[in-house]
């Protein structure tokens, strides 16, 4: 009886530890997806927010120009990814110009015209960044990671030439929201820190090289507070993105429809 009743003990421990360990993540080897998601988290705060970024464009290491922008971003519940309110701030003669993206489609309203006209994500906003790499994405959300290369990771050099310990995920857009016909993206071990990103067009073409740098904290994590964008054919063709000024905030429904746009006051 003894024997029967340990027998039967060791097989519900069995059946209640099991499902346990199939669903942990081992976070020496987690699935594709969660080492996106989990870059994600890095980068991006979990509740609506502001930040101000200034966009300044190099070539061959001088100066050309500047402009800096307001980003209003806040999750829809439904979908998971962000909306964003992009705000031009500076210089003066492009105040007062947004850009509205909720779903696949973004708008681009200028306040001279008082019209809102529908853009592409790809078009370009100042040297070597685009429209789209000015939002605040959930690249989780629109691609479908694959780990690549070794299993154990790939050692690569971030921004400042230090040696970082990297899973390398390759992205296939999987919605029409994909600002990128495909993404290759650098993650470090451990941190889930984004470190590299290469972004192709929808044909295939390699556009941009980026670097995530300078990690400071902001809104309670450790976030990249500059991504060096740097041209995939003229290596001396640079843009730096540096982001400031994040604050928490409530930010109206009502600012994500492009209806509002003329209408719209931001404090």
């Amino acid at each position: 009886m003894k024997k029967q009743t340990l027998i039967f003990l060791l097989i519900v421990a069995f059946s209640v530890l099991t499902p346990l360990k199939a669903f942990s993540v081992d976070e020496n080897n987690p699935a594709a997806q969660t080492v996106i998601a989990r870059s994600d988290a890095v980068r991006n705060p979990g509740k609506p927010f502001q930040m101000n970024i200034r966009l300044t464009e190099y070539v061959d290491g001088s100066e050309r120009n500047q402009i800096i922008l307001g980003v209003y971003s806040k999750v829809d519940e439904a979908s998971g990814q962000f909306r964003n309110l992009v705000r031009y701030m500076e210089p003066p003669r492009d105040a007062g110009k947004t850009v509205l993206m909720n779903g696949t489609t973004m708008w681009f309203y200028d306040p001279a015209s008082k019209t809102s006209v529908r853009i592409s994500p790809q078009q370009r906003l100042l040297g070597q960044a685009s429209e789209g790499d000015v939002v605040t994405v959930n690249l989780a959300k629109d691609y479908s990671a694959k780990l690549v290369g070794d299993a154990n990771g790939e050692t690569l050099d971030d921004a400042d030439h230090k040696p970082k310990k990297c899973w390398h995920v390759d992205l296939s857009p999987i919605n029409d929201s994909a600002i990128y016909g495909r993404a290759e993206y650098w993650v470090e071990k451990g941190t889930y820190r984004p470190v590299k990103g290469k972004f192709y067009s929808d044909s295939g073409r390699l556009l941009k090289i980026t670097y995530y740098h300078k990690y400071v904290e902001q809104l309670g994590a450790q976030r990249p507070s500059e991504i060096i964008i740097i041209d995939a054919v003229n290596s001396k063709l640079v843009t730096t993105m540096n982001t400031y000024g994040h604050k928490a905030r409530e930010i109206p429904n009502s600012w994500y429809q492009r209806d509002f746009l003329p209408r719209l006051m931001v404090e």
